[in-house]
């Protein structure tokens, strides 16, 4: 029942099954009328395995040729047929150790889930180890023992705005937060910081507020920010997550649909790779709609950190060599919305970075000092079409613009709220 000859060297047990046999008498009979047989499943372990499934099955005595796309576009197909290539027989020997794991592990895990958990629930490489973290995780949470500490923070003004300031000193210590705290124990694991409770945030509350408050220092340099990487599977589901509301299982079902329609590139990818063809449809799109100078300087290639990944595949992308405009493709609600993100994220890769100036001032009050941090942004970049995590650039633009008016130093400034 599990598949596999665990006496003899874990050897997989393949059967057609019942539903199946009519469907490969069928192919059988279509072999014997050509001249080539051409294997056009998806290029992932998978794809490569259903492949040499039906190498096994049918027994070809004509010649065999492996195609592989990307995405389902004339030009892809066509280019498919040209450049096929052999079996990859390292991916076929990946899926088969991959299912023998599952059915090892998941086969004879999955009826006890059932009974001390749920019916129907699956158990395997990816849930088993899944549901240790858990397990570990929650363990972790038993043991946490919570700790109270208060801090202050300040509503200051310029004379021109407002702006907040956080308590980070007193008499020369650095005050406690919650990283300072053992999440075992709730003690403070270094000794010289000062930890503030409720009576002593009080006492410095009253104290201060009848103080003096002047700038001390201010900094200010400016910082650079590099857009995402394009989208692999997973970086797309976390994304349809945040933005769309969309669970993993619905972002790649509408994914699925997106590149039957021939929209995107295959959505199950480990690579952040772009074709040529993927960067000069991106550069062209970025300078029609935003301009040149919203190009990144030189053509941007991205690769993953990850060695196991399948680097053949490219990332999720606009499909083609000029990418269709959301407003274009005739599509609403959620797939018009996942096509957006994976159009924006791709334009986005190739678009300058994002400037921004960033202000740190400290402000003295009777031996205590307080941090104020500000940013603006001088240019906006790649935040202009895609902000992670953000729907609206253009309003988390705005978010992420904390401006603090022109200060000097020994300037004297007026506690509003504290």
């Amino acid at each position: 029942r599990l598949g596999v000859n665990v006496e003899k060297n874990f050897e997989p047990l393949y059967v057609v099954s019942k539903e199946k046999k009519k469907q490969v008498k069928k192919l059988k009979e279509l072999l014997a009328k050509a001249d080539e047989l051409f294997l056009a499943t998806d290029e992932d372990r998978e794809g490569e395995s259903i492949s040499w499934h039906l190498i096994q099955l049918l027994k070809p005595k004509i010649p065999v040729k492996r195609m592989v796309f990307h995405e389902i576009t004339k030009s892809a197909i066509q280019k498919a047929l040209e450049d096929t290539r052999e079996l990859d027989e390292k991916l076929v020997k990946a899926q088969e150790a991959r299912r023998v794991l599952d059915r090892l592990y998941g086969y004879t895990l999955s009826p006890l889930i059932w009974k001390k958990i749920a019916y129907g629930l699956s158990a395997g490489r990816v849930q088993s180890v899944g549901l240790r973290f858990i397990v570990e995780r929650e363990r972790e949470r038993r043991r946490f023992v919570k700790s109270e500490y208060w801090d202050l923070k300040a509503t200051l003004n310029t004379g021109k705005n407002d702006f907040e300031a956080k308590l980070t000193y007193v008499d020369s210590k650095r005050i406690a937060t919650g990283k300072d705290f053992d999440p075992e124990t709730g003690k403070i694991i270094k000794k010289d910081l000062v930890h503030i409770n409720e009576k002593m945030a009080g006492e410095l509350h009253d104290k201060f507020k009848k103080g003096e408050w002047k700038v001390v220092s201010i900094e200010e340099k400016e910082s650079q920010t590099r857009p995402t990487k394009p989208f692999i599977t997973s970086s797309l589901q976390m994304e349809g997550i945040r933005k769309l509301g969309m669970s993993a299982k619905q972002t790649m079902r509408t994914a699925q649909k997106l590149y039957e329609e021939g929209l995107i590139t295959y959505m199950r990818t480990d690579s952040p790779n772009l074709s040529q063809e993927a960067i000069k449809g991106a550069r062209s799109s970025v300078s029609e709609l935003y301009g040149d100078e919203y190009l990144s300087d030189k053509p941007r290639q991205y690769k993953t950190k990850d060695s196991a990944a399948q680097e053949a595949h490219e990332a999720i992308r606009p499909a083609g060599a000029s990418f269709q405009h959301p407003d274009e493709i005739g599509l609403t609600g959620k797939e018009k919305a996942l096509y957006e993100l994976i159009w924006k994220r791709t334009l986005a890769s190739q678009m300058k970075e994002a400037t921004k100036s960033n202000m740190q001032v400290k402000i003295e009050v009777d031996g205590a000092q307080f941090n104020a941090n500000g940013s603006r942004i001088v240019f906006p970049g790649f935040l202009r079409v895609y902000v992670e995590g953000s729907d609206d650039p253009e309003a988390a633009l705005d978010d992420k613009e904390v401006i603090i008016s022109k200060m000097e130093e020994g300037q004297t400034l007026k506690c509003a709220d504290l």
